[in-house]
């Protein structure tokens, strides 16, 4: 049977979770009779903790603002969550005046952790890599925590691991994966690696993973670039409509501040040997996309000279826009038509 002290300490964890609680609920809860419960309340509140007495039929106790934090009941997966989002603000440069708030939380946490959720954590820490690029999730389901954990346990020993996996499509398959790391970009969580049905690099969103189980064996993990890289590229190749294959003169920071590493790919045109990236060049540019329309104001905004080299519909596109901006720059009186408004330029989506 439950000592009191720990009956008090879950009276205050199921506080926490939210609402008001009935005597009858806590009580039953904790197993005591419904006078017991209003003993614990007590001794909650001599230690400064909160709680609030709610008359009335629907009445019982909840957790009120005081003047200091009550001592806070986490779960494995809650202080995994916190965690992970002060790591994710320190990467993110998302930081307190005062930084050492943020490490000295953090340690609190660490330090009470079982050791066994705290192993897995920095093995978690370990394999995941965060791009440049923030972003609000819009995802309507975060990925399982046990998924997360046994992937990156797999990244970290180099084991194989099996997933099940749901495309945007609808489409379920098993697969067996290399992962190489895993990488939170722009709000979601993805795991790279090479699919060994297919011999090929892939991306995977990781809140689609439904299950992961670590098989037997182990793999070499390739040299060259990150997983973080390797997750740009793979959105920057991925299959759409379209390929297109630009000519753009000018840095390396120029066009990337129309076409991020998520949209085109870049590489030289004509190599030149240690080009200095603030120096203005001819870079060649492939990109793909399902839709034309939004490229032309990108490239009218980018104001450097290009060439296209595929497709020739994208040239009509950018040749209509130019006669367009000279009509409207002569004036209304040349204009038999109300002024177009050109599309806006869609976000990547992954």
């Amino acid at each position: 049977m439950p000592r009191p002290t720990a009956r008090v300490l879950t009276l205050l964890e199921l506080l926490q979770s939210g609402g008001t609680r009935t005597v009858a609920e806590l009580a039953d809860r904790l197993g005591v009779e419904g006078r017991t419960v209003r003993r614990y309340v007590n001794q909650l509140i001599d230690l400064d903790v909160p709680v609030e007495s709610v008359r009335g039929r629907y009445g019982g106790y909840r957790l009120g603002p005081g003047y200091r934090l009550p001592p806070l009941m986490l779960s494995d997966d809650e202080a995994l969550a916190v965690l992970l989002g002060l790591e994710a603000g320190r990467r993110a440069g998302l930081t307190t005046t005062e930084q050492t708030a943020r490490e000295t939380a953090s340690a609190k946490i660490r330090r009470v952790l079982p050791k066994h959720i705290a192993r897995r954590l920095d093995t978690l820490l370990d394999a995941l890599a965060f791009t440049d690029q923030p972003g609000q999730s819009d995802t309507p389901d975060p990925p399982d925590t046990g998924v997360l954990l046994t992937i990156a346990d797999a990244v970290r020993h180099h084991r194989p691991v099996s997933i099940r996996y749901t495309d945007r499509g609808g489409r379920r398959s098993e697969r067996t994966l290399h992962a190489y790391g895993i990488v939170a970009h722009a709000g979601r969580w993805y795991v790279t690696g090479k699919d060994a049905q297919i011999s090929e690099d892939r991306t995977f969103r990781l809140e689609r993973i439904t299950d992961a189980r670590t098989l037997p064996g182990s793999f070499e993990p390739p040299v060259g670039p990150g997983p973080a890289e390797r997750v740009l590229s793979a959105f920057a190749t991925a299959e759409y409509r379209h390929e297109i294959t630009l000519r753009i003169h000018g840095t390396v920071g120029q066009i990337r501040a129309h076409l991020p590493a998520t949209v085109a790919s870049l590489e030289e045109h004509e190599p030149v040997a240690g080009p200095d990236p603030s120096t203005e060049r001819w870079l060649r540019v492939e990109l793909r996309a399902e839709r034309l329309d939004w490229l032309p104001p990108v490239l009218a905004a980018l104001d450097r000279p290009f060439v296209i080299e595929r497709p020739d519909e994208l040239r009509d596109l950018v040749s209509a826009l130019a006669d367009r901006l000279t009509s409207y720059a002569r004036g209304p009186d040349s204009n038999d038509q109300g002024p177009e408004i050109a599309p806006p330029v869609p976000r990547p989506v992954a």
